[in-house]
């Protein structure tokens, strides 16, 4: 199934930058990809990223693949590996990770136990990922808007 969230408006009729649900895919069968690899991939290739399925041990096998022909193909270089976490945070209803409350609180936002706990495991996934120093989280609060966490307030400025 192809969901691209609200946050990602502008730029998923062109794909210029990496949707969520295809960072998710990445993070699934341990490729490490950046844009600028993304940006040698035609439209066509970048859909077909979109558009694999990623869950199921065979399917991530082929995306692993997939993804690693395109790579090469591209740039000549294989595909960096990425360590494939074994219990990702994402996938625990119950705890919320750190990254994600200290952010929300630095918004003034306390999320509650049983808020993450109805979340997607993909909604629980971007939110760690914009919650992350090193991610450029000027969508966190949309994200949290997004996901009903919070009333829609004011954006801040950067």
């Amino acid at each position: 199934m192809t969901h691209f969230f609200q946050f990602e408006a502008d730029f998923v009729n062109s794909l210029r930058c990496i949707p969520m649900q295809v960072r998710f895919k990445l993070d699934t069968c341990g490729i490490k990809l950046k844009l600028i690899q993304w940006h040698n991939f035609n439209q066509q290739e970048r859909q077909a990223l979109v558009e694999m399925p990623c869950t199921t041990p065979a399917e991530i096998q082929a995306y692993r693949e997939f993804l690693r022909h395109l790579v090469e193909k591209h740039t000549g270089m294989a595909a960096t590996d990425l360590a494939i976490e074994p219990h990702p945070p994402w996938m625990s209803p119950k705890v919320i990770p750190d990254s994600v409350q200290d952010k929300a609180q630095e918004l003034g936002i306390t999320l509650l136990p049983e808020q993450w706990f109805n979340l997607s495991v993909l909604q629980r996934f971007v939110l760690i990922k914009l919650s992350r120093p090193s991610h450029e989280n000027k969508n966190f609060l949309p994200a949290l808007q997004e996901f009903g966490l919070v009333e829609n307030l004011p954006q801040q400025k950067a």
